[in-house]
């Protein structure tokens, strides 16, 4: 794990998240269309999402209890520090994403405002009767990130991060730069591959944690998704990463619950919590928030995050949104 003199005297863990920062205009409808439906939403919200944002606001959530809220970033009684890296337009909607993560405690100093480019937007489609989602992204300021900008350890400082999380909604060439840069750092990565595609060989060596949900594990894995229907199928795409160079693999399964194996020989199946499910935006950003915090928080059992994190993505099911659906520490 990597080390700094500013984390080892406050002893409080910093994680960065590289990522992607959307505004999120969300329909509910009686069902998902159909090919020239035409339907009536049942009503409408805008919110801050993407999922480098998404996941930084869980990260700082579940670490810090609501009655702080809003958040500090530097709050000393939070578990872990917050850090974004990432890119909005210099319109209103960047300003409100900025302005939510800082009132959730996530230092924004690493987040860029151009006035030239507009803020990322995501429009979300929820099926009420299932709380299914379905996404189209317009990434806009997010792919102006580019590899030369994270291409050296001290784009990821200082301080250097005790664990650094990335996704996929900003360009991959660039995630694979930090990738690398983070590897010369011997600063531990968390990928969380969504919107799937496929990855260069050298991302998976040595990267500590994959966090994939059953599409993503197929595309990335080589495989049907009806291969991971059973616990055979699931065990066998995890040896696939393994043998890529991963340490730590999980797939999310939805209601079907979690899967989990490791490099040291641990392995899984955790069942889904019981959850009334509302809405599913965020479930999995808010089980990757969990999961990295029982990462920096010392002795790392995967058991024990995927437990945790399995239930803290079930609370956000059972209400509507993406970042206010998130949980507080005290709320699990």
């Amino acid at each position: 794990m990597a080390t700094n003199t500013s984390n080892n005297a406050q002893q409080i863990p910093l994680i960065t998240v590289l990522g992607s920062l959307n505004m999120d205009l969300v329909s509910y409808v009686p069902h998902h269309p159909l090919p020239g439906e035409t339907l009536t939403s049942t009503r409408f919200a805008v919110s801050p999402g993407g999922k480098g944002a998404n996941q930084a606001v869980a990260c700082a959530k579940l670490s810090r209890s609501s009655s702080h809220s809003p958040a500090a970033a530097d709050d000393p009684t939070a578990t872990a520090r917050v850090r974004m890296l990432g890119a909005v337009g210099k319109d209103t909607y960047g300003t409100q994403l900025l302005s939510n993560l800082t009132r959730h405690g996530v230092d924004v100093s690493g987040v860029t405002a151009s006035p030239s480019l507009k803020s990322g937007l995501a429009i979300i489609i929820v099926d009420e009767p299932t709380g299914q989602n379905r996404i189209v992204l317009s990434p806009e300021a997010n792919h102006s990130l580019t590899p030369s900008q994270f291409s050296h350890p001290d784009s990821l400082g200082p301080p250097l991060p005790d664990l650094l999380i990335m996704q996929l909604e900003i360009p991959l060439a660039t995630v694979v730069a930090a990738l690398h840069a983070a590897r010369n750092a011997n600063v531990p990565v968390l990928l969380n591959p969504a919107p799937a595609q496929e990855l260069p060989s050298e991302a998976y060596a040595g990267l500590a944690h994959l966090v994939v949900n059953e599409t993503e594990a197929s595309i990335l894995g080589g495989v049907p998704e009806s291969d991971l229907d059973t616990e055979a199928g699931l065990e066998a795409v995890g040896r696939t990463f393994l043998s890529r160079g991963v340490l730590n693999v999980v797939v999310t399964l939805g209601g079907r619950g979690v899967f989990y194996m490791s490099a040291d020989g641990q392995k899984g199946l955790v069942p889904a919590e019981k959850a009334k499910v509302v809405d599913t935006t965020a479930a999995g950003d808010t089980f990757v928030g969990r999961y990295a915090l029982e990462v920096v928080a010392g002795s790392f059992s995967i058991a024990d995050a995927v437990k945790k994190s399995n239930r803290a993505a079930a609370k956000t099911v059972e209400r509507l949104g993406a970042q206010d659906s998130i949980p507080w520490r005290d709320e699990l």
